[in-house]
């Protein structure tokens, strides 16, 4: 992703070209900057050759998870419609944790009748659910049990999961009671210890302390576990600024526990193989200027990238023609719809813009289009991956029959 005379490209594509054929608000996703991503993360970890299971909550793209499923990871799903998604897919059902607080007897069924690999369960409630389940299936089913190590990731606190105000998990004391009722069960295989601390983590080191309070718990029950599922929430940088997660010192933290430790280990990454796979092209509906600043006013909104209204996350905006003119007031980024978050950012040295222009929001790969929705009535936007010089329509634009 760069700008080729001026013009901002993707892999070979404008998003000139991008916006004249399919309109816009319109989703780019970069095929080598996935490939790129996926290799990556393979690379760095590749001592202990972990089993990687895509979270789809960051992107549910059914041709999206095709193309991850050709590079060999399996899938982390939170919901009956994700392991369907999954299945659809093409993941291998032996590759698949399902994972989330709150699986219906409906959802628990559907994923003990498709054979996945592990259901990893967050309470007493949950694994006597699953246990009665079983019973009636006669089967015996494997499960993992996540643990909430109260460890605080130092990230937003709206996606911080492992600190023990936060709804998932158990605590120490519950983690031991529900090794002692799975020993005596004829119908549940306790076979993974699952943590997740939260997302968008930048820094190694809450890494490292949820390993050390995983050896302490280890070293107190007998439980011979065969999996370690260390989750996901490794970040990406979504501004120039932003430090990076160094994978190589995780990588060391990791390998030193497995010395001690002889586990499988399961990684559940969405956000670092998708997030800066993603653009979201939007023109300039009109500019509207004030005594302080100019309201950038986009056909895009927050149904299309909720990120910024959620979260207060930030996302870089770019022009699609440099210009070397720049504006004299800040700029304000903002959507069409009838709410006061409905904005983006404020800039305050953009260059000069018009209205009909063509901006591109970066990093939107993760939580972009998952998140989205029809507010206001709104269709969702088209979605496309481009591969080099050839671009194909991954999800087409929805219309406002589809929704009326």
């Amino acid at each position: 992703m760069k700008y080729i005379n001026n013009k901002f490209t993707i892999e070979k594509i404008s998003v000139e070209t991008v916006a004249k054929k399919f309109k816009t608000p319109a989703y780019c996703y970069s095929y080598s900057k996935l490939k790129e991503n996926v290799e990556n993360f393979k690379k760095n970890f590749k001592s202990f050759a972990p089993l990687i299971c895509f979270a789809i909550k960051s992107n549910s793209n059914i041709n999206l998870i095709k193309e991850i499923k050709k590079f060999g990871l399996g899938a982390d799903v939170v919901s009956k419609g994700e392991l369907m998604a999954a299945i659809k897919a093409g993941i291998n059902p032996k590759k698949i944790v399902f994972s989330g607080v709150g699986k219906t007897n409906d959802e628990i069924n559907y994923a003990i009748d498709k054979k996945i690999l592990l259901i990893n369960a967050e309470s007493i409630s949950e694994i006597k659910e699953i246990e009665k389940i079983a019973k009636r299936k006669n089967k015996r089913i494997q499960i993992g049990i996540r643990l909430n190590p109260n460890i605080d990731a130092k990230t937003l606190s709206q996606i911080s999961t492992g600190k023990k105000e936060n709804k998932f998990g158990v605590n120490n004391k519950t983690f031991f009671e529900i090794i002692k009722y799975c020993k005596y069960s004829k119908y549940i295989d306790l076979k993974c210890l699952s943590v997740h601390i939260g997302s968008q983590i930048l820094d190694h080191k809450p890494y490292e302390k949820t390993l050390k309070i995983i050896e302490k718990i280890l070293e107190k029950t007998n439980h011979n576990f065969e999996f370690i599922d260390l989750g996901g929430g490794m970040g990406i940088s979504y501004s120039d600024k932003s430090k990076k997660l160094s994978y190589v010192k995780y990588n060391i933290a990791i390998k030193k526990f497995l010395k001690r430790n002889k586990l499988k280990v399961i990684f559940e990454p969405g956000r670092s193989i998708v997030g800066n796979i993603g653009f979201l092209v939007s023109k300039i509906t009109y500019i509207k200027k004030s005594e302080k600043k100019n309201f950038i006013i986009l056909d895009a909104a927050m149904n299309d990238l909720m990120r910024p209204a959620l979260y207060g996350a930030v996302h870089k905006i770019l022009p699609s023609i440099k210009k070397s003119k720049n504006s004299k007031k800040p700029c304000e980024f903002v959507g069409p719809i009838c709410e006061s978050t409905d904005k983006f950012t404020l800039i305050k040295n953009f260059q000069e813009l018009n209205e009909k222009d063509l901006i591109v929001i970066c990093d939107v790969g993760a939580y972009g289009m998952s998140l989205s929705s029809n507010y206001n009535i709104r269709p969702k936007p088209v979605e496309i991956l481009i591969k080099g010089s050839k671009i194909k329509v991954i999800k087409k634009r929805q219309m406002y029959k589809d929704l009326i």
